[in-house]
């Protein structure tokens, strides 16, 4: 390699290295329950506020504290329907509401999301010829869900001037499957604004 030729790759080293220093973005650890608001958009603070409400009002609702009393109804989450302007993963909201509820030591779940992979899972027992059949899961024993969990996300957008508002509501029931009652209704309102620096319109 020539002088030249050196020379050029130290300064391009050089470059690359300045760059790094004083233009390269830094990673951290932050705390996942501190309030977000990078944006107006629907975000981690707005799932935590829904999941901790709902759990909330729901535990202590008179007839839900009494269905309670000496037992844990089964519950299973049917489907939560979002009905606002953003695509959001409803499943995370869900997901945490049932993680508290089960932490609450007060319901059970059944998944219905994996039901079919636990009949193929069953069958494979049963059928296969590989398990032993003394230690082969037993069939019709599964817990019937005696409560429903389901909902709604709606968004109100509007715009004035340099502000953007927008307005969540959430909406969760829980319904009793053989008597189709609903024993619960709880909601969660949120209200966020952004002015014209953060949205730029």
């Amino acid at each position: 390699m020539s002088n030249l030729s050196r020379f050029l790759v130290i300064v391009s080293v050089a470059v690359f290295m300045a760059g790094c220093a004083s233009g390269g973005s830094k990673v951290g650890y932050v705390d996942a329950t501190a309030v977000e608001t990078v944006d107006e958009s629907f975000g981690s603070s707005d799932l935590q506020q829904i999941a901790a409400k709902m759990v909330q009002d729901m535990l202590i609702f008179p007839p839900v504290v009494q269905a309670t009393a000496s037992r844990r109804p089964v519950l299973y989450i049917d489907r939560i329907e979002n009905k606002s302007t953003e695509h959001i993963d409803l499943a995370s909201i869900t997901d945490t509401i049932q993680s508290k509820l089960i932490g609450s030591g007060k319901f059970r779940f059944v998944d219905m999301d994996r039901l079919a992979e636990i009949n193929q899972q069953i069958a494979y027992q049963k059928k296969s010829g590989m398990v032993d059949q003394s230690s082969a899961v037993a069939t019709g024993r599964g817990l019937g869900a005696e409560y429903a969990l389901y909902g709604s996300l709606s968004s109100i957008v509007k715009r004035n001037a340099g502000t953007k508002s927008v307005y969540y509501k959430f909406t969760l029931k829980l319904q009793h499957i053989e008597t189709q009652s609903v024993e619960w209704v709880g909601e969660k309102e949120i209200r966020k604004e952004a002015n014209r620096a953060l949205f730029g319109s």
